[in-house]
């Protein structure tokens, strides 16, 4: 969740369609930001990152998503503009992947490869 405007293409492709959908989302950015806030023009960078001018300066960042989800196209455009800034981002974008993946079927094998992949960075950070 990282544009509270919902009005990327994956957002509008996947209206109506499960676990989180655009309405969904509509309704977690309204409980954050205040009803009528969401979408306009005073939405801070701090509750909504994809607002952010400058992405400079952001520490290593790690964006997973799934290719059927709501966020899809808003964490890969956020990826593009972190590189663009010169950030350092690791990005996945699982196959087939939908919201909660992972916590929805933790066993089958893309979910295993996500989970791995997130401990693998966290372990790189750190240094272990």
């Amino acid at each position: 969740m990282l544009d509270d405007r919902n009005d990327s293409p994956s957002a509008r492709q996947m209206r109506g369609i499960g676990i989180w959908d655009n309405r969904s989302n509509e309704t977690g950015w309204n409980a954050l930001l205040g009803e009528g806030v969401r979408g306009g023009p005073d939405v801070s960078p701090y509750a909504a990152p994809a607002r952010a001018e400058d992405l400079s300066g952001l520490p290593p960042t790690f964006i997973d998503v799934g290719s059927a989800e709501t966020f899809r196209d808003e964490d890969v455009a956020f990826a593009s503009r972190l590189w663009q800034a010169g950030g350092r981002g690791e990005l996945h974008v699982w196959p087939g992947g939908f919201h909660g993946f992972d916590v929805v079927a933790p066993s089958a094998a893309i979910s295993r490869d996500a989970i791995a992949a997130r401990a693998a960075w966290l372990h790189r950070q750190l240094g272990r």
